[in-house]
């Protein structure tokens, strides 16, 4: 089949769970023999265009910056959804399935409005489906237009996929005229070796300093767990709008000397890191899947996450088990959970490792792929 994958990122210029997702989700299906076009905006060089194995990658719109002050920017998915719709006015006839993401939603609306020409099938990932509570909240008034455009896109002829149960309900929710199947798995690694972990004990975070994953949280929490137990350590891997926020709160709390902000490194620093970690440590309100949860188990190291209305993370965590859930957002409940990982030592690493044993093949990409392939092979009588 002739399938395009649609995303306005692409990994490594870009890093995070979407983008590792569409970009083995690339890999493997060219692997099956499919014939792959990924389309994306520029994020390379000029010199230096992608060279993915049997995947043409086409940019369809220029290199643009895609947050403002942690909150996506609404000019780009609108160039990058009039580049899909241009590309696909031209081209959309040759593919058989177009696979993509709900959000940016202009790309799937400019999609499903040359449906009726092109006749390709469309596979959508609904990673989340946010309520109108949280779309006001991060959108003020005009949150009430992106509940609007999120419920029209479900109501386009689709595939749907989501990662979790919370989204897949919400997804059913909004109209979605297909059942949602549900996708276990993005992992495409394996077991590592375990490794002890450090002493004194250090707690990891990685990921994007923005508002939604809560980091001064747990600056506060580690504040609180530091007052019993002294030799506590906390590293905290990335960038983002409130780094120097997050810096400040760390002089102002006294944990110079025990909080350190690492921000970008190389990624064999953090697999050494996280390895080494007692604890990943993820306080975020929102995810979409929990991929923090499966790679950390995968080494052998627990995690902390907080439980919340739009954290489909939780749902990965067996607590006791290869971690704990804080289940209030307030520093007393996450320290809490930290604590609980100290106490339990490393019988709680050993029991994670098992965790990941008896979850690896649902948790794995392959086990996702080997279903978007059915449903693939099901579609060929409709082509």
């Amino acid at each position: 089949m002739k399938i395009a994958i649609v995303y306005d990122c692409i990994f490594p210029w870009t890093i995070g769970g979407a983008e590792r997702w569409y970009r083995n989700l690339a890999e493997r299906l060219a692997a099956a023999g499919h014939d792959v076009t990924y389309l994306t905006l520029r994020q390379w060089d000029a010199t230096d265009p992608p060279q993915i194995p049997g995947v043409e990658v086409i940019a369809v719109g220029p290199r643009l910056a895609l947050y403002s002050e942690g909150k996506r920017r609404i000019s780009p998915p609108v160039r990058f959804g009039w580049g899909v719709f241009l590309h696909l006015l031209r081209h959309g006839a040759r593919y058989d399935r177009v696979h993509l993401a709900s959000f940016p939603f202009f790309s799937l609306l400019a999609i499903g409005l040359l449906l009726p020409v092109a006749r390709y099938r469309i596979a959508v990932d609904w990673h989340e489906v946010w309520t109108s509570e949280y779309w006001r909240a991060y959108l003020g008034p005009l949150g009430k237009i992106g509940v609007l455009v999120q419920r029209l896109c479900a109501r386009i002829p689709q595939k749907p996929y989501a990662f979790s149960r919370l989204h897949a309900a919400r997804a059913r929710d909004l109209g979605c005229r297909e059942p949602v199947t549900i996708l276990t798995g993005e992992f495409a690694g394996s077991a590592s070796a375990g490794f002890d972990a450090a002493d004194p004990p250090v707690f990891v975070y990685a990921g994007r300093l923005i508002p939604e994953k809560r980091v001064s949280l747990l600056i506060d929490a580690f504040a609180l767990l530091r007052k019993r137990k002294p030799d506590a350590r906390l590293t905290i891997f990335g960038r983002g709008p409130e780094e120097e926020a997050i810096g400040a709160q760390i002089a102002l709390l006294g944990l110079d000397h025990a909080a350190r902000l690492a921000g970008f490194v190389a990624e064999a620093d953090i697999e050494e890191a996280m390895a080494r970690a007692v604890a990943i440590v993820q306080p975020s309100e929102r995810e979409g899947y929990g991929m923090v949860v499966v790679e950390a188990a995968s080494r052998g190291v627990p995690v902390v996450v907080v439980d919340a209305p739009d954290n489909a993370t939780v749902e990965l965590v067996d607590a006791g088990r290869n971690g704990f859930i804080a289940d209030n957002a307030n520093p007393t409940a996450l320290a809490d959970a930290m604590n609980a990982v100290l106490t339990a030592g490393a019988p709680l690493r050993a029991r994670t490792r098992d965790w990941f044993a008896d979850n690896q093949t649902r948790l794995s990409i392959d086990h996702s792929l080997s279903v978007i392939l059915a449903d693939m092979e099901a579609e060929k009588d409709r082509i």
